[in-house]
């Protein structure tokens, strides 16, 4: 995809304070990171600045601190992680603004690397603070946005700052993230399908709306089918429901009737007396839940009938996965939705994950290096198949 926007590419960053976001949000536990996949994904926009003999100024949030500084947040233990991975020190900052924060990133020699402690220490950060910004901006001499997973935020970090620095530029997994979605938006190789899961309908009814527009097929599963189904005048059980939009699913499902789109929706699905991995369940047909039991799984008839559909697709999009797949016997549909992706992937096709749950499921799977892309943004990819503009990206420089 030919980007409109600046990227690291077309840069000098000899000599250069580089400042960076980074989406360093990582799990942590007792004190260490314990999945370092977001780390990872960042190497390629550090190396190559240090290898260009740029002075990498990194940024990023961690967790929730809500404004104010909290050792539990602190971006410490990231700073070591990212020691490890990249064979030489980083250290990380006392704060990541300020007259200290200043002379330390003013003493960098080119090549060196330095982590700013969490921004979201500072409410200013999440309220796009113009001062803040303008502090932020002064760390460096150029900007790159590699943090795909905050784009949709307009923060200090991701927005604001571009307005007092000169360059703005995407980084390699930004320009990763834009490419793979980029496509998927705008021009798909066909026949293209999208697989919408998870618990809601709310957080995916712009994604439903917009996607009808582009897709050959929708298939619907996870929790969301529920509301579907009553919408159908089936009976639930105590499945997950959102009453409020009930009619909003009818209504979906009446337009693609109209304008005869393959929406296609699980015809069985697996039931249990409480949603508990001990709990006893069985596979019934979708008008035969039983009342008091809940929907917590695709059934084997569906994941037939979903691959059959699926097996001709160029270009796949996952958002959701299919059952409560955090439990060994709910996690059959979304583990068998995952392996038809990685076959597919196998035979030529683009196979996107949307992130959040859906990166999780892959990864539990094993298989989230057989499709083509995992994307790092789970609200950000959201939004993005929504046909959304995302603040972070355009908020970068034009070419």
């Amino acid at each position: 995809m030919p980007f409109k926007c600046l990227t690291i590419d077309d840069i000098t960053l000899k000599g250069k304070r580089v400042i960076v976001r980074v989406d360093f949000n990582v799990p942590m536990k007792g004190g260490r990171v314990s999945d370092d996949t977001r780390i990872v994904e960042s190497l390629p926009t550090i190396r190559k600045i240090l290898k260009d003999g740029g002075r990498a100024v990194l940024m990023s949030h961690l967790g929730r601190p809500k404004g104010k500084p909290n050792p539990e947040f602190s971006l410490g233990p990231v700073a070591l992680k990212l020691s490890e991975l990249i064979s030489r020190e980083v250290v990380c900052a006392p704060d990541c603004i300020g007259a200290e924060v200043k002379r330390m990133v003013d003493s960098l020699k080119e090549g060196e690397c330095i982590l700013l402690e969490n921004l979201r220490f500072h409410p200013e950060e999440e309220a796009n603070d113009e001062k803040f910004s303008r502090e932020l901006a002064s760390l460096g001499d150029v900007y790159v946005n590699d943090a795909f997973g905050s784009a949709h935020r307009a923060h200090a970090s991701t927005e604001g700052i571009t307005h007092f620095i000169k360059q703005s530029a995407a980084g390699y997994l930004m320009m990763k993230e834009l490419d793979y979605l980029g496509k998927a938006v705008s021009n798909p190789v066909r026949p293209y399908a999208a697989i919408l899961g998870g618990a809601k309908i709310s957080g995916k009814i712009d994604v439903i709306q917009n996607l009808m527009n582009i897709v050959d097929t929708l298939i619907i599963g996870g929790g969301m089918m529920f509301t579907f189904y009553k919408a159908q005048g089936l009976e639930i059980g105590n499945s997950l429901l959102e009453e409020d939009k009930v009619d909003l699913a009818r209504k979906i499902l009446e337009e693609a009737k109209r304008r005869k789109i393959n929406l296609l929706l699980p015809v069985d699905c697996v039931v249990a007396e409480k949603v508990d991995n001990s709990a006893t369940y069985r596979t019934v047909k979708v008008n035969q839940i039983p009342k008091g039991w809940s929907g917590v799984d695709i059934g084997p008839e569906s994941v037939k009938l979903f691959i059959s559909e699926l097996k001709d697709s160029k270009t796949v999009v996952w958002n959701g996965p299919m059952g409560v797949f955090e439990m060994e016997n709910f996690a059959v549909g979304t583990n068998a939705i995952a392996r038809s992706l990685a076959d597919l992937t196998g035979k030529g096709a683009t196979t996107i994950i949307g992130g959040g749950d859906s990166a999780a499921a892959i990864s539990k799977a094993g298989l989230e290096k057989a499709v083509s892309h995992v994307s790092t943004g789970g609200g950000a990819s959201l939004e993005f198949l929504e046909g959304k503009v995302l603040p972070g990206v355009a908020a970068l420089s034009k070419k």
